[in-house]
């Protein structure tokens, strides 16, 4: 029965503890800083605060001489952050460069029911239709700015090792560059109407061979030069650009998949969703490119977010273990100096206070560490991974300040789990074992 209920005890411990931490990790940063205070207060302006600071004070000076078992809980729990946040960072990253390619004064319109434009249809009789639509607007020349445009996924030999990757090949209209004012040739010019040439990303260009100007590919059996590179900051950069009604016949291809158009003022959008919804011509589906792109992002960085969640817990299980470790020990060979300062009059929250604050800073110090090697290795640090076009999106990891403070948070969420039991064991050994024991 004692056996059950000492089992029990340690099982409700635990998982008081799981939800005391992930109560903790989800707090907002003022929640913490008011937490701060009132243990700065505490410490401060009660006795039992005064009592506490100055055992913290004498346990801290006595970290050099145990700086190997210190660095263990340091180096440990700075791992955990540094992969943990990135891990975050490259979800952060991934989003922010998908959503940055799109707006709301833009829409794109793909066949009713499709995700993507790869499973999308257009066919070149709807494209003067939409064309006339209201809500989308018009250029100087009065012509509607819209244009139908073709996505083909083509191989390409990666920049690292040579092996091939899909790259998305887009086939647009003359009119795709004013619909995408943050496409700005930087080096070249653009492709000429009817011609096989092509521009390309300067995030392509950086991730895969043989994308310099002048240089020809063979594509669909065909030499195409690269006359032009262009940059834009989001996701256009990995791809390719070329004409639409050039790249459609070389590929076979006798319709388009989707139209990007501009929309006419607030009520554009509203507009043309009312037009499409009233013409059984039209069975097609009209989003916002800031809505589209985002959708695009979400699966994949909702995956990245739980691996990181899971592989940052799976760490931190084991630096908990670590810390565990590392502060038994550190109570055990302070035994002495832990027993006369309860002599003294250290009560218990006193003595369990000062062996948790030591944890604790030593936590710190590991997740300002994880944070400041994961700022400098990975943020802005360039790859790329599969969109849902199943085409390389090049994006850059961000590390951001609320990505550094959920490392912070799992780090002292770390040291509090791994300070608390030992802390326990100090203030409850009596006294006269403990000296006897020393």
């Amino acid at each position: 029965m004692n056996r059950f209920k000492g089992f029990l005890a340690g099982l409700l411990t635990v998982l008081a503890l799981v939800a005391m931490l992930v109560v903790w990790i989800m707090l907002p940063w003022f929640a913490v800083l008011g937490i701060a205070i009132a243990i700065g207060l505490w410490l401060f302006l009660t006795r039992g605060g005064r009592l506490a600071r100055e055992a913290t004070k004498i346990g801290i000076a006595g970290l050099p001489q145990r700086w190997g078992a210190s660095l263990v809980i340091v180096v440990g729990i700075a791992g955990v952050v540094g992969v943990l946040v990135a891990m975050l960072a490259m979800g952060e990253g991934f989003k922010a460069t998908l959503d940055k390619t799109g707006g709301t004064d833009s829409a794109i319109l793909l066949r009713a029911g499709s995700q993507a434009e790869t499973n999308s249809v257009i066919t070149r009789d709807q494209v003067p239709l939409i064309s006339t639509l209201p809500g989308i607007a018009r250029g100087a020349d009065g012509k509607p700015l819209a244009s139908a445009e073709l996505s083909q996924i083509i191989n390409l030999p990666s920049m690292a090792d040579g092996t091939d990757a899909n790259v998305q090949l887009r086939g647009v209209g003359p009119t795709a560059w004013a619909l995408r004012p943050k496409v700005k040739i930087v080096e070249g010019r653009k492709f000429g109407a009817g011609l096989r040439e092509i521009v390309v990303g300067r995030g392509a260009q950086d991730r895969f061979r043989g994308l310099e100007i002048g240089k020809q590919l063979k594509l669909a059996n065909q030499a195409w030069t690269v006359v032009g590179v262009f940059e834009s900051g989001d996701s256009h950069e990995s791809e390719l650009w070329a004409d639409s009604e050039v790249l459609g016949p070389a590929y076979q291809r006798t319709s388009f998949q989707s139209m990007t158009v501009k929309l006419d003022g607030k009520d554009g959008f509203k507009q043309l969703k009312a037009a499409l919804a009233a013409d059984p011509r039209l069975k097609l589906d009209a989003e916002t490119t800031r809505d589209y792109y985002g959708k695009q992002s979400e699966g994949l960085t909702k995956l990245i977010n739980i691996l990181g969640t899971v592989i940052g817990t799976i760490m931190a299980i084991g630096a908990v273990f670590g810390a565990l470790n590392t502060m038994y020990a550190a109570v055990a060979g302070r035994a002495r100096e832990i027993a006369t300062m309860r002599a003294l009059g250290f009560r218990g929250v006193p003595v369990v206070t000062a062996v948790m604050l030591e944890t604790m800073l030593l936590a710190l110090l590991g997740g300002l560490l994880g944070a400041g090697i994961a700022w400098l290795v990975f943020n802005g640090y360039t790859v790329s991974t599969l969109g849902q076009n199943f085409s390389q999106v090049v994006f850059q990891f961000r590390v951001s300040p609320e990505l550094l403070w959920t490392g912070l948070k799992w780090a002292l969420g770390i040291g509090l789990v791994g300070g608390l039991f030992p802390a326990l064991r100090a203030a409850r050994v009596p006294v006269t074992d403990a000296l006897r024991g020393a």
